[in-house]
């Protein structure tokens, strides 16, 4: 039979139809992929990878940025390489979630520009427009972050950072630059000039800035977030010994019915269990200086594991809460700790509050309440058995009447069947709680990793408290009531599955064993 050939104009149209075809199938083809790898299956499996903590999609983050609250989204932005799993030139990444736990992992919020990397900084939400910057139904968010001169840092000059700011009139999706960069040059002669950290002080009707430089924290002052007025400065002398002071952060708390006002430090190196580390003062702020209310010499750290460093807190965080998280690794090995797509991890947002020991104001954190929606099975721990989880996800909580305990060593022991385990416990003798992760697993990265690391008890209280969340491969100690904070990481060959307590000679008695397996997130 002879075919008859295809009338020209149904064969115009059916390869016109052909190659839309093919451009929806290309379309098509390109979200599957896009999608894939934004999927938890494509991203959140690989191993080490933790389950219910933010990391990045791939490659390199560190210090948290740009913690704002506005209208149901936490955001989280974040120091970030896109081109490997090492430091390189800064980006802000950016993430938002609706409870502190489920993640959405966003586009490159800020690139680098002719004025420099992008580095740390804040958020906030000019909700009185006083910037100008409003355009439509939104609020303004406006960030304020430190430029980094790569140029001139390796000439040698000390001006090589600055600081400038962008806008989003669409909730953080899309930024401007300010075509005013930079709002503050460096003319200090500090070569450690950065990480403003904004935030409206509503008693004297003004921005308030608090910004490193070198070994002291300088304070300004704003009427629209462009110009700024240098008021104060803190330091040096203060706290602990070294330099440069990183990431700041000021916040009003209540203690005993007083306002007190908190000041974050982070330091490089230093830190009590070695590395970096994030300490406190607490004293008063009146818009323009901060006054220390503890001896100068007094050193007081938000967490004494070697793993929370940078952290900062949420600005416009609803019911008055104030809520921190950290970059959990540590300058001295997180370049080189053993995952392959993505390097580090935050901590579990903390809720942190006050409370009076003797004669000192001090800091307390606390899991965010959403951590407990995560909770699934309960279990029953007891000197007799193991208990086998299913997954690497667990919560515990331990109380122990020590009045009652003759035993000097008390701890949870965390362990696979290749031998690898991690002991979180209470020296009773020494009065410290440790974290020792001599064990933990792949260790030959770094040759300070794996250790025993130790935070003094400070409450006085007969009954001793551990509650213990464990992921992947992180490890969050909040003992007594938050009142001392130990973060580690640790990178075992196989999942931490089973659980056992451990005592030496002696009594010990119980009032609380028990824990819950958890859900992941992504």
């Amino acid at each position: 039979m002879k075919l008859k050939p295809l009338n020209p104009a149904v064969h115009h149209s059916t390869r016109y139809n052909m190659k839309i075809s093919a451009c929806l199938f290309l379309c098509l083809f390109i979200t599957i992929q896009v999608l894939a790898q934004n999927s938890p299956s494509a991203d959140y499996r690989e191993e080490h990878r933790p389950q219910f903590h933010f990391s990045p999609p791939a490659k390199w983050m560190n210090d948290p940025n740009g913690l704002v609250y506005y209208e149901g989204e936490y955001h989280l932005f974040y120091q970030y390489y896109p081109e490997a799993t090492v430091w390189g030139p800064m980006h802000w990444g950016h993430a938002v979630s609706k409870d502190l736990l489920r993640w959405e992992n966003l586009p490159i919020a800020l690139f680098p520009d002719k004025h420099g990397y992008i580095f740390s900084g804040s958020a906030v939400i000019d909700s009185k427009n006083t910037s100008g910057f409003k355009q439509g139904p939104n609020a303004p968010m406006v960030a304020m972050f430190t430029y980094h001169l790569m140029e001139g840092e390796k000439a040698g000059k000390s001006d090589f950072q600055t600081q400038g700011i962008a806008y989003s009139n669409d909730k953080g999706r899309t930024w401007t630059k300010y075509e005013g960069n930079p709002v503050i040059r460096n003319e200090s002669g500090i070569r450690d000039f950065r990480d403003p950290k904004v935030f409206w002080h509503e008693a004297s009707g003004q921005w308030v800035m608090i910004l490193a430089a070198g070994d002291r924290a300088h304070i300004y002052n704003s009427p629209d977030l462009k110009s700024w007025t240098k008021a104060s400065e803190f330091g040096p002398g203060q706290g602990a010994p070294g330099k440069p002071w990183e990431c700041p952060d000021l916040f009003e708390l209540t203690a005993d019915g007083k306002s007190r006002w908190v000041m974050l430090v982070s330091l490089g190196n230093g830190a009590p269990n070695g590395g970096s580390g994030t300490e406190y003062f607490v004293g008063t702020f009146d818009g323009k200086t901060f006054k220390n209310d503890n001896p100068a010499s007094t050193t007081l750290w938000v967490d004494h594991g070697t793993d929370n460093y940078a952290g900062v807190t949420w600005n416009n965080a609803p019911y008055g809460r104030r809520l921190f998280i950290g970059w959990m690794s540590n300058w001295a090995y997180s370049q080189k700790v053993p995952t392959e797509k993505w390097r580090s991890v935050m901590t579990l947002p903390r809720e942190l509050s006050l409370f009076k020991s003797g004669n000192l104001t001090l800091l307390a954190s606390k899991p965010v309440k959403e951590v407990e929606k995560l909770r699934k099975s309960r279990f029953v721990l007891d000197m007799k058995k193991p208990y086998h989880a299913t997954s690497a996800l667990q919560e515990v909580l331990l109380e122990i009447d020590l009045s009652k305990t003759t035993s000097t060593d008390i701890g949870l022991e965390i362990s696979n069947k290749k031998g690898e385990k991690i002991i979180v416990g209470f020296d009773v003798k020494a009065g410290q709680f440790y974290i020792d992760r001599t064990e933990a697993g792949k260790r030959t990265f770094s040759d300070v990793f794996a250790a025993r690391h130790t935070a003094k008890r400070v409450s006085g209280s007969n009954i001793m408290k551990m509650r213990l969340l464990l992921d992947t491969s992180t490890a969050e100690l909040f003992a007594d009531d938050g009142s001392v904070v130990m973060s580690d990481i640790f990178f075992p060959n196989e999942d931490f599955k089973t659980l056992k307590l451990l005592q030496n000679t002696g009594s010990l008695k119980v009032i609380k064993a028990e824990g819950f397996e958890l859900k992941g997130t992504w």
